[in-house]
């Protein structure tokens, strides 16, 4: 009840308020290249929940909503180009999709004082909002995932690992590098050999590294790929037939077009995954009324109830969201990026206020803090069925290892700090 008076009393103040601009929500795509595979479904998704919002209520607080796309390729300089050209747009948070970019993207951001939000990926050590004012990762990182992907293992195997041999396969870019020293810190704890295997862009060559495969026989094999690389992981380990039960992806490399064009055997693969599959959530009513049924959808309107679909409506709520707790934080519908930045800091996604908002079951609750820009870091694991085409959840929600992460994170931060001249915050 309490949300809901306070949510009137926001489109009170809207409604006494002059006619305003727009909010305008920047979309960095990718459409086209090597990846636009899944750049095409994030698009869509980011998209269509903006344009649901404007046709079922007006906007956000009475003002509508606008979605500014620039097309990146996936390509960190043409990302920066982006920002440059629609940061005057007046655009409220960026949502890079790409950890190059978003490494760029983080001191010009900051001193524009405009907030990012990697939402599972980007720099991990973000999560220190005392040192990362207008960056949020939020709801989990990559060093997260890896912690999680090595708890699942553990229970799968009896509860101990040691001696066990795990390879991580990895896009031989920042974002594929990003969980190599939470995986080295964590075979010290558990005792099992890391291999890593390096695949350069785009993927599409990768006998070599599964020949070192075969020949090392890993018990697991961990993947940070992205695109077309993943599909070619999940190929050649079917060629040498590595049982996919054991072939853990992260959540980048957990989508249907990671596993259906290997077909029937892809059956079995896992990934890790930030929210549940499927279409059976509130919102896609609303969408089915608003957007779908008028015509209304983007692109081509073919990639509802996938999973980097529905990851891009999850990021488009948590942007709207905290655009709403801005707009009434500040007391004006028209808000600014540095007021999106404080309604960003103050976000609580409680489970009521997620079923609220049509997304009931879909995530876990977490609350962001001045402190804390990553959220719950909990993520799940999904496993594919090749016969009915369908991802499906096989855990809860896993909590990663704090006792490792939160030190990494310190001094990642700290050292990052150092460089720039930056003062602790939140004091």
């Amino acid at each position: 009840m309490k949300m809901k008076l306070a949510t009137w009393a926001t489109a009170a103040l809207m409604a006494a308020s002059p006619v305003m601009a727009d909010l305008v929500f920047p979309s960095l795509d990718y459409r086209t290249g090597p990846y636009a595979a899944n750049g095409i479904p994030l698009a869509d998704g980011y998209q269509d929940y903006f344009t649901m919002l404007n046709e079922r209520d007006g906007g956000i607080g009475g003002v509508e909503t606008r979605v500014v796309s620039c097309e990146t390729g996936y390509n960190t300089e043409k990302g920066v180009e982006c920002y440059e050209s629609t940061k005057g747009e007046g655009s409220l948070v960026y949502q890079p999709y790409s950890t190059g970019i978003t490494y760029q993207l983080i001191p010009k951001a900051t001193a524009d004082d405009i907030p990012i939000h990697s939402m599972g990926y980007g720099r991990t050590s973000a999560k220190n909002g005392k040192v990362f004012s207008h960056v949020f990762n939020y709801p989990g990182s990559y060093w997260d995932a890896a912690s999680i992907a090595i708890k699942h293992i553990i229970d799968v195997s009896g509860g101990d690992i040691t001696g066990k041999k795990i390879a991580l396969v990895y896009h031989n870019s920042a974002y594929g590098k990003e969980p190599i020293r939470t995986l080295e810190e964590l075979s010290k704890k558990h005792g099992f050999e890391l291999s890593l295997l390096a695949v350069d862009h785009p993927g599409q060559e990768q006998k070599s590294q599964w020949l070192s495969i075969r020949q090392q026989r890993p018990d697991y094999v961990l993947m940070w790929g992205w695109g077309v690389m993943n599909q070619v992981a999940i190929q050649e380990a079917a060629n040498i037939r590595f049982p996919m039960e054991n072939f853990i992806g992260v959540w980048w490399s957990g989508s249907e077009n990671d596993v259906e064009p290997v077909g029937d055997k892809a059956n079995g693969y896992k990934a890790l995954a930030l929210s549940a599959p499927g279409r059976d959530y509130g919102v896609y009513e609303d969408l089915k009324s608003h957007v779908y049924d008028k015509g209304l959808a983007a692109g081509n309107g073919d990639q509802m109830g996938t999973v980097l679909y529905n990851r891009a409506l999850y990021a488009a709520m948590l942007a709207a969201e905290a655009a709403r707790i801005a707009q009434e934080i500040h007391g004006v519908g028209d808000i600014t990026p540095g007021m999106m930045r404080d309604g960003m800091e103050a976000l609580d996604m409680s489970d009521e206020r997620m079923t609220e908002l049509g997304f009931a079951n879909f995530a876990p609750a977490f609350k962001v803090t001045c402190e804390n820009h990553g959220g719950s870091g909990k993520g799940a694991v999904q496993q594919w069925n090749a016969s009915d085409k369908t991802w499906t959840l096989i855990t809860d929600f896993i909590e990663s290892d704090k006792s490792v992460i939160d030190p990494l994170i310190a001094e990642d931060s700290a050292a990052y700090a150092a460089e720039n001249n930056i003062e602790e915050r939140c004091n």
